[in-house]
């Protein structure tokens, strides 16, 4: 049976959980339930925790993180404190009445903290876990994994996510540290270090301007250092405002979801066209040799649309995820996209973590995804894929001038247009009781007749004789 696969996400983005062997966990949508029955308090929710805040070894220069120092003192350490790692782990654990809890830890960097830091995290997990599973997995640029910290994530079997965007070239077009020198040789020597100890990890890939010109090298690359989970987030960021303090929204219109409104694209931003193409050569590739070994969270979600049985990631659910993101010094926000004052829920020690994700504020949050589709999605033949793409792309307008259109609206038209045919016959392969990889197979098939049909009576036999084709299978009564 294919199952698909979850995957945690970048510093700087989501996180989420793989178990491929067994059950889908993600951070993003905890629940693939309709929009009223999620706002419903009782139902388990997932929380991204930031225990370093903003901080960051590494001075990617397409990081949208890096700036949120300016709503805290930048001057200072934004390292969570014992008390609020402490109370934050026990109303997770505590609040939840689910036999699995899953913590994700991301940044910033997170491995800045040292691994005496998550020991103390899994004890203080061991205290309070009264029965209940507690799994973690943690997001990081790799730069400052060694073998003490290999070794500690192997033997509490955490997730590693693994931040690299390509070969070196590409890598270090953007992935610097602070004095502007390459991360590539490090990010590989962490590689190196997870395959020798057997810890488990994925990779996370940021595609921008550059790496999406070179969508089957990049991909290529990927599949010969990773474990076979692949993940894919594309650059769609907005220069900042001059402070910290949102770009100029209320809560009923989260940022970016104004066409026109706000800032206008970073140079790095991946465009539409070649965000299109991007995905349109990796999926040829993919479903001809790698369904089954490879597994590409992006297709993996789509084929659970194609299937009726929804999206584990919010950003292609009908609505926002039952989630939020916690700082280090307590305070919840509705989601790392969205931490400005505007979308902070309170503080643990304020209201307790359920309280705030069940409030009223965080529901109405939720719901503007899928309320605030334009007429134009609505009526979109592949609504069911794309549910309107996240919010915070949502800043251009459409045909008929109706603001609250993706910025990547055209590529999701093509690519999913291009993969319908071919997911929907996985879909039919599963629902029949087969495999996914099945479709390599048919299309091997597929291939191999049309090669048949096209044949000239001249060319080399298709059925690989090294005859001519009019000698051979053409001669054929």
């Amino acid at each position: 049976m294919f199952i698909p696969a979850g995957y945690p996400g970048r510093s700087c983005d989501h996180l989420g959980l793989n178990l491929a062997q067994n059950v889908i966990i993600e951070i993003e949508n905890t629940s693939r339930e309709p929009a009223d029955t999620m706002e419903q308090p009782n139902l388990p929710y997932a929380v991204i925790a930031k225990p370093m805040g903003p901080d960051c070894n590494l001075d990617c220069r397409y990081c949208f993180y890096l700036e949120k120092k300016n709503l805290f003192d930048a001057k200072v350490s934004h390292r969570m404190s014992g008390e609020v790692l402490e109370d934050s782990i026990r109303q997770y654990i505590e609040s939840q009445n689910v036999p699995e809890i899953h913590f994700a830890w991301q940044g910033g960097e997170p491995t800045l903290l040292g691994v005496d830091y998550f020991k103390e995290a899994v004890g203080l997990q061991k205290k309070y876990a009264a029965g209940k599973r507690v799994t973690n997995s943690i997001q990081t640029n790799g730069t400052l994994i060694d073998d003490k910290w290999c070794e500690f994530l192997r033997a509490n079997d955490f997730l590693v996510g693994l931040s690299i965007d390509g070969p070196a070239r590409l890598h270090d077009r953007y992935r610097v540290d602070r004095k502007g020198r390459s991360s590539f040789a490090r990010v590989m020597g962490a590689v190196d270090l997870l395959i020798k100890h057997g810890t488990r990890f994925n990779t996370l890939t940021v595609v921008n301007d550059a790496n999406s010109r070179h969508p089957l090298e990049l991909y290529r690359f990927l599949k010969e250092i990773s474990e076979g989970f692949i993940q894919f987030i594309p650059l769609v960021e907005r220069s900042p405002g001059k402070t910290a303090k949102g770009l100029g929204m209320n809560l009923d219109m989260p940022p970016a979801a104004e066409a026109g409104a706000g800032p206008p694209l970073k140079s790095w931003s991946v465009t539409p066209r070649r965000f299109g193409e991007f995905y349109v050569q990796i999926f040829d590739e993919w479903v001809r040799q790698d369904v089954g070994r490879v597994f590409v969270q992006f297709f993996d979600v789509a084929l659970g649309n194609w299937m009726g049985s929804g999206s584990g990631l919010c950003q292609f659910a009908p609505t926002c995820g039952h989630s939020g993101l916690l700082e280090h010094n307590g305070d919840l926000y509705t989601c790392d996209h969205y931490v400005y004052p505007q979308y902070r829920l309170g503080n643990i020690f304020e209201k307790p973590l359920k309280e705030m994700i069940a409030s009223e504020r965080k529901r109405r949050f939720n719901r503007f995804k899928q309320s605030a589709l334009t007429p134009y999605c609505r009526e979109c033949s592949v609504l069911f894929a794309c549910h309107g793409d996240c919010p915070k792309h949502r800043f251009r307008r459409t045909p008929d001038g109706e603001p609250g259109l993706s910025y990547l609206c055209t590529a999701y038209r093509r690519i999913f247009s291009h993969m319908d045919p071919l997911m929907r016959i996985m879909a039919q392969m599963v629902r029949g009781g087969g495999e996914a990889a099945g479709i390599m197979a048919y299309l091997a098939e597929t291939d191999r007749q049309k090669q048949f049909k096209t044949a000239g009576r001249n060319d080399p036999c298709p059925c690989g004789s090294g005859r001519k084709y009019k000698k051979c299978c053409g001669n054929a009564p």
